[in-house]
């Protein structure tokens, strides 16, 4: 399957495709098919997202995975202190020291 990430504008959150808007969350991904490059065109028009690029990825019983290490990061966060990666549900990251 083919999934389409980047980075919000706003934000500069990791995000991914899921056929209508960007999300947090990896496992929202769709698999977009020979549509990537369209997608990504008017989603760079729209300036919503920066850098957006299609990935190979697999759907599994555990959700979507990436098929790149450095994918798999990037929808997983750091490799070490899980507790420290943002997840798809903060809202908030006012009081977070960065």
């Amino acid at each position: 399957m083919k999934i389409l990430t980047g980075n919000d504008l706003k934000t500069g959150d990791v995000v991914w495709w899921d056929g209508q808007d960007w999300s947090r969350d990896v496992n929202d991904a769709v698999d977009v098919g020979a549509e990537a490059d369209a997608i990504l065109a008017r989603e760079d028009a729209a300036l919503r997202v920066n850098a957006g690029y299609a990935i190979d990825a697999q759907r599994t019983a555990d959700g979507v995975r990436p098929a790149h290490i450095k994918d798999r990061i990037r929808a997983l966060g750091p490799t070490v202190r899980l507790d420290f990666s943002l997840k798809p549900a903060d809202t908030d990251i006012s009081g977070w020291v960065l």
